[in-house]
């Protein structure tokens, strides 16, 4: 039997007052819609709930026990809802986020520290995998992309470093037993370490760009990564002069601070366009994403560095 959680409530508020006029001003409702709704309830029940005379309003046997029981139940509902407030005036909860893992080296680590401080109620998960997902499916509140690879009836707020370069590099003694390239032509003459998404048997080629013109290489050598957490093993290899790298400028910039790494080809690097948080456009949106957006809004657009995990 499904009954409708306003007429119980009309039903107590009644009961309590004694009468449907101190009923509907208890709680805020007319004395005609009271009525109709203990009306209903009992014709649902099929029970008599009231004792009505034209002086009081009294609890049957069947109505005290009902309301007996219905008292501490609807205070577990009211208590239930304020909870349900408490996500929506005060950001809690959990917020879980899927994201490449690019964006966990190079854009979070800038901004989550500061996030779970301002908000320490929220828990952040993050799943980080370059294949791209269904946010829905995977049981994620948002995620991060480039624009090219987002879906048409997605929220897109941009996060993170709004211009970006893709970077070519090798250790400097490799250098100097290959040779300086000057034209990314003269990649193919050199031993270059590729990469690849993992749902993916293509080696993705490398494009440079100068002045309008873009040149494409396909890098050709004795290693290929999948893009993501293999990709350290290619910079490793880079490090002690297996070959040439090519990876976000980013993810390099430690190596050429320190010397181990010698930028290749610079004028030549490629500008592309920093990545996007992203969630399914609906009316109500999670107090945790929401407070995940405001925040990132307001943060300054500064280029976080990377950093190598030991």
């Amino acid at each position: 039997m499904k009954i409708d959680l306003g007429d119980l409530n009309a039903f107590v508020a009644v009961a309590r007052a004694k009468g449907f006029r101190d009923g509907a001003r208890a709680s805020g409702s007319s004395a005609s819609g009271l009525s109709e709704a203990v009306r209903r309830l009992e014709a649902q029940l099929g029970v008599r709930l009231l004792h009505r005379t034209t002086r009081s309003v009294v609890p049957t046997e069947a109505g005290q026990r009902l309301l007996d029981r219905l008292g501490p139940a609807l205070t577990e509902v009211e208590t239930a809802l304020d909870v349900v407030n408490g996500f929506r005036d005060r950001p809690a909860g959990t917020l879980r986020l899927n994201v490449p893992v690019s964006a966990v080296r190079l854009v979070l680590p800038a901004i989550v520290p500061p996030f779970l401080a301002a908000y320490p109620e929220i828990r952040l998960e993050v799943i980080a995998e370059d294949t791209l997902v269904d946010l829905v499916a995977a049981g994620c509140d948002a995620g991060i992309r480039y624009d090219e690879v987002l879906e048409q009836d997605m929220i897109a707020v941009p996060i993170g470093p709004r211009v970006q370069r893709f970077a070519a590099a090798a250790a400097p003694a490799y250098l100097d037993r290959r040779g300086r390239p000057t034209h990314p032509r003269q990649l193919l003459d050199h031993i270059c370490l590729g990469s690849r998404f993992s749902n993916s048997g293509t080696v993705l080629p490398w494009e440079f760009e100068r002045a309008g013109k873009v040149v494409r290489v396909d890098p050709a050598g004795p290693l290929v990564v999948t893009i993501g957490g293999a990709t350290d093993l290619a910079v490793d290899a880079a490090i002690v002069g297996t070959g040439i790298v090519y990876l976000f400028e980013d993810w390099l910039q430690p190596y050429f601070d320190r010397g181990e790494l010698e930028p290749v080809l610079k004028p030549w690097w490629p500008r592309f366009s920093g990545p996007f948080l992203y969630y399914p456009g609906r009316r109500l949106v999670p107090a945790p994403l929401r407070a995940f957006v405001d925040f990132i809004k307001a943060a300054p657009r500064a280029t976080p560095q990377a950093t190598r995990s030991a």
